[in-house]
């Protein structure tokens, strides 16, 4: 079986393709599909935004779909960059800009009033119109500076609660042990144990 991941985002397949992983499924990138394109994300919540990707995905394809949502949330900041995480800068611009902006904002803003977390959602959907929500999240701190080179988005500036490293200073099986995609995995994993769908 095959479920499309309503993203053109190739980091965001590699890492939910290690964290699910169930048997006889493939999880290939709408990137792939040809003629898709990505629905506007005009939700107001992280939930908003994944069901209308997992909807456009599904209706595109016919093909059980998957979609993830994600955002970081920074108090000193309301909770920006939140829904527009990923255009915090703008449309069509780099990790790098994005976080540039999020340090340019919380200039003058130092330790634990840089509290933030990463809150991801997962939506899974298929033709029979069934649709299963899973939520995670982790807590943390926004650095004044980047580190590490793995990770993508905001990993390089956030430090789980605890930890001593950076999420983009771990190591893909080490941030795929805590992160919010992680735990939002779990989540819906469990969930489909108890629903008897796609995993024995």
């Amino acid at each position: 079986m095959e479920f499309v991941l309503a993203s053109f985002n190739r980091d965001k397949l590699r890492e939910l393709a290690a964290l699910l992983d169930l048997p006889g499924v493939t999880l290939t990138a709408l990137g792939d599909v040809p003629g898709a394109s990505a629905p506007p994300e005009d939700g107001t919540t992280l939930l908003e935004n994944a069901l209308i990707k997992a909807r456009a995905a599904l209706a595109l394809t016919g093909r059980p779909a998957l979609a993830d949502d994600t955002g970081l949330e920074v108090d000193a900041l309301g909770g920006e960059p939140g829904v527009r995480s990923s255009r915090y800068a703008g449309e069509n611009v780099t990790y790098a800009d994005n976080n540039r902006l999020l340090l340019e904002r919380l200039r003058g803003i130092h330790g634990v009033n840089r509290r933030a977390r990463f809150r991801c959602v997962l939506v899974l959907t298929d033709a029979s119109g069934k649709e299963v929500t899973a939520e995670g999240k982790v807590e943390g701190f926004i650095l004044d500076a980047p580190r590490g080179e793995a990770g993508f988005g905001y990993d390089p500036l956030f430090l789980p609660e605890g930890g001593e490293r950076t999420l983009a200073e771990l190591t893909a099986t080490e941030k795929n042990s805590l992160s919010h995609r992680a735990r939002a995995a779990e989540t819906l994993l469990a969930s489909l144990h108890k629903l008897g769908r796609w995993v024995p």
